[in-house]
């Protein structure tokens, strides 16, 4: 186990970062964090109510793998991130359980990550991060960017849970705490629930192996002022559902 991870952010590939802060901004009302430029993407991430955060990543250049997964999906939630305290450990303990991680990179003091492929993470990117306040000229994110002019909504969301699917109890243990050391909390049969101190975001996760592996919608706490639509966002490729007070 990894200990110490934490859920740090929810990641959407969209086509444009300001048709879908249209929704996060103008719907949610999410206030602008930070962000910037990244290698094939410009990315930027919006704060709730809760200190939960969403990310958009929009494609950047000519090709490259946003493009490709825009391509092969249209918008959706692409990763989530994990905050870990050292990243050499978190990848020993992944190759461990078996994971093949890829895309180990620690160029940059503030910011080195690997990640977990979708096939085998459960139908989503598992990005790994240990993150640090040093500076270096390779890290270009920042609350100076130039976030899209979206009219926020008066009232905030609270960003609760992103809800998957895994075919498995055994399958979804071995991934969220077995590995990432996510709690359980009031588990049922059909539903575990995992959660991370110092996050706001849980992962709910509904066993069926009738469906393929991976996210189905993200829960939100709104007010009476909020109405949400039924159907996927078209921006973000994703249900918002409202969840009980």
């Amino acid at each position: 186990m990894i200990t110490g991870a934490r859920l740090d952010h929810v990641a959407f590939g969209v086509e444009s970062l300001h048709g879908a802060a249209e929704f996060l901004a103008g719907t949610l009302g999410g206030a602008p964090h930070e962000g910037g430029p990244g290698p094939g993407y410009t990315g930027a991430q919006w704060r709730f109510a809760n200190g939960a955060r969403l990310e958009l990543i929009e494609p950047l250049g000519a090709d490259g793998f946003l493009h490709r997964f825009i391509r092969a999906k249209g918008p959706g939630i692409h990763h989530v991130t994990f905050i870990v305290p050292k990243l050499e450990l978190a990848a020993r303990a992944a190759e461990a359980l078996g994971y093949e991680v890829v895309g180990y990179s620690d160029a940059y003091p503030s910011w080195k990550e690997c990640f977990l492929h979708p096939k085998q993470a459960l139908g989503i990117v598992v990005q790994m991060v240990e993150k640090s306040d040093t500076p270096d000229a390779g890290n270009t994110w920042g609350a100076d960017f130039a976030f899209p002019q979206v009219k926020r909504a008066s009232s905030q969301a609270r960003i609760v849970a992103l809800r998957m699917s895994a075919p498995s109890r055994e399958a979804a243990m071995k991934q969220w705490s077995e590995l990432l050391g996510g709690e359980l909390a009031e588990p049922t049969p059909d539903v575990l629930e995992f959660r991370w101190k110092s996050s706001p975001i849980d992962l709910v996760v509904e066993i069926d192996s009738s469906l393929p592996p991976g996210p189905k919608h993200v829960e939100v706490g709104v007010d009476g002022e909020v109405t949400l639509p039924t159907d996927p966002n078209p921006s973000l490729g994703t249900r918002f559902v409202a969840t009980a007070p």
